[in-house]
Order: C-alpha cells, then structure tokens, then sequence
C-alpha cells in the first residue's frame, strides 16, 4: 500500500527503498548520506554542516559519501531494486523524457522527505542522467540526453521567437514549441509533455495571471504598481478605473494599491491609454495616444473626410466622453475644416 502522501504513480513507499539500502553501510556512513540527502528530515546538510558535527573536514564527508555511494551500487540489496529504479525510468519517460528536477519530484510525490529518498534513488540509478543547471536551464533529468538536447534546442528557439513584451496563453507557448520539433499540438500527450517541458527553461516565465513569456519582461516579473495594473488590465480584458485597478491589484496580488498613486503610475506609460475621466485601456488594444483633439485628427488622417456624425462613432470607440465633447473639438477652425459637402477634415481655416 502507497504511504497517504504520495500521489498513486509509484508503487513502492519512497523511504523503504532507502532504507534497505542504507542498511549495508557502517552506522556512521549511514548518517552522513540520510544528512546529505535529507532522508529523514527535509532539509539537507552541507558537506561543512556534517564536517563539524562529526568533528572532520569537508573533503572527508565528501570522500565517505562517494564511497557509500559506490558501496551501495555494487551491493546485492541494490540489484535487488532494479524494478524501482525501472518504475522510475518509465515514471519519467511518461513525464516526458526530460524534466524540472522539483517539478518531477513535486510530480511524484507531496512530501518533502519523500522528494528527497526520489531524488536519493535517482542519483543511484545509471539510467538517469543529471543535467546540471546552466543559464539558460534549471537542474534537470533524463534518461535520454539526445531528446533533452532537442527539448533544449526548442525552448531556444521559442525564445529567439518572442519580442521582450509578448504575452502568451499556455495553449499558444505549447503550440510553439511543439512545432519547432515537427509535433501536433492537437496531441493530448504531447501537448502535456510540452507544458511541463516549459519548466526547464529559465528564459522563460508564467506570470501571476497564466501568461507565458520571457522571463526578464516586466509583464512576467512584475515589480512594481504599472506591471500589476498591465497584468489587471489584461485579465479583465476592457478598460477599467484606476481606483478599481487599484482594488483588483490589492485583490489579485495582495499588494496594496493607493488609488492616486495608480493613476500617476499609469499616465507615465505607454503601455496605458487614458480613455476617459479616469478609465484607462491598453494600448495594444488599439486605442489611440492623446487628448480627445489628438484622436480626431488621427482618425481623420486615417479616413480622410466624415461627417459630424461619422467621427462621433469613431471617437466613442476609443473614449470614453460625451459627444457634446467630440463635436466642441471637431468645431475648432484652427485643427478642421468643412468641405463642400460638409464633411470634417484635418488642417485650420
């Protein structure tokens, strides 16, 4: 029977195996490895912590390890375990052949010190290869480094794809992926592999509302009151009030929003567009920069010449004001004129 924490995906209990094969080394050997690897407690000991504790120098402890290490390997209790070490190396095949090393782990199981006898029986095991963390990747797994080596290869090439400020819905980044290797994100299977793929990367990043993009982009790692409210905006999907974008900041992320202090932080960027008395909208919607004069002549310049009423429904798309306000604008003679037939165009009497 499963121990309550682990997840119905292994079928031994994580500490047993452990300790059977601890049990053929000396008691103090024993100790050293169960601190090392934390198999008895979550947190583990560096080679220094355990040096003092036994009153020897790190070198030493390290030479203990790799000796238990080898000890162990070469002992009949471990051939014993080979069908554990097999249940893991399909465990992670179906993963997806390479993996996040605490994803996997998390993955596998809930518990700490369970994660940690896993870990233990991987780092045993020939069949797995530990794949060290670099700047583009966290620590990871596999049991084959051909296919880490493509996996890696495409995450690359998703990132070259993605302008620092491009936002991605989970299904859009996989799909991405899964086509750089010539797969069809339409598959269920691969489509999962691929989500957990993602993981390794560390150019890339999942922000607070399930947007993928790269990792260094303020619309991932968000630092300060105009991201969140970027990230607000974005969700909610129309223009909102600052004071309420401040609410759902507080309400979303827990950071506390003074309302004032959101509308002086989002008249200052571009990435937000004043669209009423008080209401802003993003700009990649495609709202137009500036005053209520500024859109009517761009909307002008655009079209060419319309009537009063033509630019009223225009301009009500992109602001938020009355029409009484748009056609004071549209009057003024020194930014429009008439034609003969009436209609407005750009450019003083």
């Amino acid at each position: 029977m499963n121990d309550k924490t682990t997840k119905d995906i292994l079928s031994f209990k994580p500490k047993a195996v452990p300790r059977l094969l601890l049990s053929i080394l000396p008691e103090r050997a024993q100790d050293i490895v169960k601190k090392r690897f934390g198999l008895d407690a979550a947190e583990k000991m560096t080679l220094d912590a355990i040096g003092k504790q036994y009153g020897i120098t790190r070198e030493r402890v390290r030479q203990i390890e790799d000796f238990s290490l080898r000890s162990i390997r070469r002992s009949s209790e471990f051939a014993a375990s080979a069908t554990v070490l097999t249940e893991l190396k399909d465990a992670l095949q179906n993963y997806g052949g390479v993996a996040h090393e605490q994803e996997f782990l998390k993955y596998l199981d809930n518990n700490a010190i369970h994660q940690n006898c896993i870990h233990f029986l991987l780092v045993l095991g020939s069949e797995f290869t530990k794949l060290k963390e670099s700047d583009d990747f966290h620590h990871r797994w596999t049991v084959d480094e051909s296919l880490a080596n493509q996996i890696e290869d495409s995450l690359r090439q998703v990132c070259q794809t993605l302008a620092v400020d491009d936002l991605l819905s989970e299904e859009e980044m996989v799909s991405r992926l899964l086509k750089t290797r010539g797969q069809d994100p339409a598959d269920e299977k691969d489509a999962t592999k691929a989500k957990r793929w993602l993981a390794i990367s560390k150019r890339l990043g999942l922000n607070p509302v399930g947007e993928w993009g790269l990792q260094n982009s303020p619309n991932v790692r968000a630092r300060g009151v105009r991201d969140y409210a970027f990230l607000v905006l974005r969700k909610h999907g129309s223009p909102m009030h600052f004071s309420e974008v401040a609410k759902e900041i507080t309400n979303s992320f827990g950071r506390r929003a003074n309302p004032a202090t959101c509308h002086n932080e989002l008249i200052k960027d571009k990435r937000f567009v004043l669209v009423g008395r008080g209401i802003y909208a993003l700009a990649e919607w495609g709202y137009r920069p500036g005053i209520v004069l500024d859109v009517i002549k761009s909307i002008l310049k655009e079209h060419g010449p319309l009537s009063e009423e033509e630019v009223i429904a225009k301009v009500l798309k992109e602001r938020y004001v009355k029409p009484g306000t748009i056609i004071v604008n549209l009057k003024n003679p020194k930014h429009f004129k008439r034609d003969k037939e009436g209609r407005y165009q750009a450019g003083g009497v």
